[in-house]
């Protein structure tokens, strides 16, 4: 048996990912650059509300996620 797919929505298009994804996984699953950015720290995921998670937060059916420029600089 397989795990059963979620749809999702990263930067306003849908996409479908497995059971147990997380942000970053969702992210990856729309454009594997994003993801690259976010993991390199370069951008950020927010949730529905703009406000940032966590890129290993768990995947629910529904969930939107946008990427963001990090605010944070080089020192």
């Amino acid at each position: 048996m397989t795990a059963q797919a979620l749809r999702v929505f990263v930067n306003a298009e849908g996409v479908d990912v497995p059971a147990g994804a997380s942000a970053l996984d969702c992210v990856r699953a729309w454009r594997g650059d994003e993801g690259d950015a976010v993991a390199l720290g370069k951008r950020v995921i927010t949730d529905s509300r703009g406000l940032p998670i966590q890129a290993a937060t768990p995947a629910r059916a529904g969930s939107i996620y946008r990427t963001v420029t990090s605010r944070e600089r080089d020192a």
